[in-house]
């Protein structure tokens, strides 16, 4: 039987290290004892279990609950997303999983959470010494609460993928398993590292590709990095993006994704949003304030984005410091993390804020322009638009690139965690063997199937009226 979840309180940013602070000079044989102790309270194999709450909420109604504040004209498109496969519904329902993991046993340690851990959230990207590292991309959710929560959510996140691919659940298993034994074995790696060493330490784009075997990959792969790392914001994204009013470089209208806010002409800059971006500047460094003022807003629209930001208000400003010389600016709506309601609320008045935390927590470099401000009733955290970012390309892999990838993943997710919290107790907890593996790969195949349930739940809902979608094509 799930347990219930503890009534959540607030939490800090530095909550999850306040029972590690008597320990703080302990040793690594006390500290990896300590953590093996908490076994006694929360057996591993009490991992592998899901049951869904007796009380446990409907789905669809999660769903549009998770939508409330946002703009209501979009949500049509982010159901049509969503209801589009079970794996798509996933991508989508970072709150209903929240709320089920939250039933869930767990161990005590809390960790600088991801909240919305699925593999689509992980790629490479381009660190301000422009070398490339694998890592946690998206941490709109992010928020101190159980390490559990984050590696569940991944770990089911690949038994979902394969399904959609037609693998079978042994191999989901196996390879969810390959993700869990390598944040275990991982974790343990960092635990033997000093606290500076730790912190200084990446996993670099060389150090995947020496990871593989066939040599054919490892060349596709290779090309990919090139690729986008050849890229640059006046070659690739500014034809894309921008067109011509007379000498004037504006946003091109791309309907149903890429759009200005109704009532303002392309190139015309609200008062609104200029003062936003004022706030913003305020939360750079002051080097990269100096930076930011050789450029000059030029125009800004709204962009869709994701499936689980649909409906947000999310935005991309173009900057010019010169006739060719662009620099985009990604502008998204940062809202209360859905892990709150169970591991409690932010300290940061500011989501923004919140989420700018969360990624300088967890990712080893992150992007310089990475800063937050606020609007009317509304928070937002800014970044480079598509800079030199590597996504997963799902629909590509192969059981066999899934395995691989869920190695590389679990990996990442350990550092990230190891960041914010002590990794040698989250060691002893995770122990040697293969007990946490088998139970979280057990875990991932049972909610996967949970997920498939709300997934049709919501598809009747759509074919009933009752909730309103909108297509894309797909291409």
């Amino acid at each position: 039987m799930a347990k219930k979840a503890a009534k959540p309180k607030k939490a800090g940013p530095t909550d999850h290290f306040v029972k590690l602070e008597a320990k703080a000079l302990a040793t690594y044989t006390e500290r990896y004892a300590a953590g093996k102790a908490l076994r006694e309270k929360c057996p591993r194999k009490d991992h592998g279990a899901w049951k869904p709450a007796a009380h446990r909420p409907d789905a669809v109604a999660l769903v549009l609950e998770a939508e409330a504040g946002r703009i209501p004209d979009l949500l049509p498109l982010r159901h049509g997303r969503m209801v589009r496969s079970a794996f798509t519904f996933y991508r989508g329902a970072a709150l209903t999983m929240a709320s089920d993991l939250s039933t869930t046993p767990n161990s005590g340690i809390r960790v600088q959470c991801c909240g919305d851990a699925h593999l689509c959230n992980f790629g490479g990207f381009a660190t301000p010494e422009r070398r490339i590292l694998f890592s946690i991309n998206d941490l709109d959710e992010t928020l101190p609460a159980p390490w559990e929560w984050d590696v569940k959510r991944l770990a089911t996140s690949f038994v979902v993928a394969c399904r959609d691919k037609g693998i079978s659940d042994a191999t989901a298993k196996d390879i969810a398993g390959s993700c869990v034994r390598s944040y275990r074995e991982s974790m343990a790696d960092f635990s033997q590292m000093r606290t500076l060493e730790l912190w200084y330490h990446a996993l670099w784009a060389s150090e995947i590709l020496d990871s593989i075997q066939n040599p054919r990959l490892r060349q596709r792969i290779v090309n990919r990095v090139e690729k986008e790392r050849a890229k640059s914001a006046a070659e690739e994204i500014f034809p894309k993006l921008v067109e011509h009013k007379g000498e004037t470089p504006v946003i091109k209208d791309q309907l149903p994704t890429i759009f200005h806010a109704e009532g303002h002409a392309p190139g015309e800059v609200q008062k609104a949003l200029v003062d936003a971006m004022a706030v913003y500047r305020s939360t750079l460094p002051h080097s990269m304030q100096t930076l930011l003022s050789r450029y000059t807003i030029r125009d800004a629209a709204m962009k869709v984005v994701g499936i689980g930001s649909v409906g947000t208000s999310c935005w991309v400003f173009l900057f010019m410091a010169g006739e060719h010389d662009p620099l985009f600016l990604q502008v998204k709506e940062a809202r209360a993390s859905v892990l709150e309601p169970y591991a409690g609320a932010s300290v940061f008045s500011n989501h923004g804020q919140r989420v700018v935390n969360g990624y300088r927590l967890m990712q080893s470099a992150s992007d310089m322009f990475l800063g937050w401000t606020y609007g009317p009733k509304r928070h937002f955290f800014v970044r480079q638009l598509r800079d030199v970012k590597i996504g997963p390309r799902v629909d590509l892999f192969d059981a066999s690139l899934l395995g691989l990838y869920s190695t590389w993943c679990g990996k990442a997710l350990a550092m990230a965690h190891a960041r914010s919290s002590d990794p040698i107790l989250l060691s002893g907890y995770l122990g040697k063997s293969e007990a946490i593996d088998e139970a979280m790969a057990s875990f991932a195949v049972a909610y996967a199937n949970q997920n498939e349930k709300d997934h049709d739940a919501l598809a009747k809902a759509v074919r009933k009226g009752s909730v309103k979608a909108v297509f894309e094509q797909v291409s």
